[in-house]
């Protein structure tokens, strides 16, 4: 079978440990099982994974602490995997950093399905021409684009102060390069979780169009937003939490807001 990438299973319990690594081994990927916080996040460092499932109750500390550190040096997908079920529990691991939260016990279709949904996220190939946020003011795109090479591995950050050598989107000084996955504000790069950044590109291809929060989830998952597909309360709650981390880590303020607007009641657009 083809190897997909790469993904560490963080997880103390043997037979848990063992099942999550069969299920990822026989979707293709090249798995590193760990069984405590500290292994875990050494073997993020070490692996690069795409993919990282990750317990709470581990044995030395637990696996929202693992997640924030691994969230200091990794754009990998978190998913949380544990036995804890309120929603409180899973709110904290959203703002640890995790992209999803699943429940045990699970089934494996439904974890695959989740990982399956997180890699489709687009993220390859040739810089397109600048394009203004609708409802926004135009960039001119740049006299003489580079062409960019883009592989399946996660992007390092750009230096301080590089920006991209052009950009799909621009509002207000944050600029958005689709291909690379690189976002900047007055040319100095941001870094974003791989959630965070796709909300965001989201939110900058509608412009001033209103994106309520069941067509973000939806777009998360990678599905059409015709779909008509069920969302629960806790998807659309966890797409609160994603975008009030998104909106900490560009310096924006809900309030007063100079991307990122709240439309009270039925979802979020940028600002004029």
């Amino acid at each position: 079978m083809m190897e997909r990438g790469i993904a560490v299973v963080v997880e103390d319990d043997d037979e848990v440990r063992a099942l999550l690594a069969e299920i990822l081994s026989q979707s293709g990927f090249a798995v590193h099982p760990t069984a405590s916080g500290h292994e875990g996040v050494e073997a993020v460092r070490i692996h690069n994974p795409d993919i990282v499932t990750m317990d709470v109750g581990l044995p030395d500390f637990d696996g929202l602490e693992a997640s924030r550190r691994i969230r200091t040096f990794s754009d990998a997908y978190v998913i949380i995997v544990t036995g804890y079920v309120d929603e409180a529990d899973a709110l904290m691991g959203f703002e640890a950093g995790a992209d999803d939260y699943l429940t045990k016990p699970f089934r494996p279709r439904e974890l695959r399905a989740r990982i399956g949904a997180m890699l489709r996220r687009p993220r390859i190939i040739t810089p397109a021409p600048v394009r203004a946020v609708p409802g926004g003011p135009s960039v001119p795109a740049p006299a003489q684009p580079h062409a960019i090479v883009v592989s399946a591995e996660p992007v390092p950050p750009a230096e301080p102060g590089e920006a991209p050598v052009c950009c799909d989107f621009a509002h207000r000084g944050l600029t958005l390069h689709e291909d690379s996955r690189l976002a900047a504000i007055n040319g100095v790069p941001v870094d974003l979780t791989r959630t965070q950044f796709d909300l965001l590109l989201v939110l900058m291809e509608n412009g001033r169009t209103v994106q309520t929060k069941a067509d973000l989830v939806r777009r998360l998952r990678n599905e059409p937003y015709d779909t008509g597909s069920f969302v629960s309360a806790g998807e659309e709650r966890a797409v609160e939490v994603h975008l009030g981390n998104l909106r900490k880590r560009l310096g924006d303020s809900s309030r007063r807001p100079r991307w990122v607007e709240t439309v009270r009641g039925v979802g979020y657009r940028m600002t004029p």
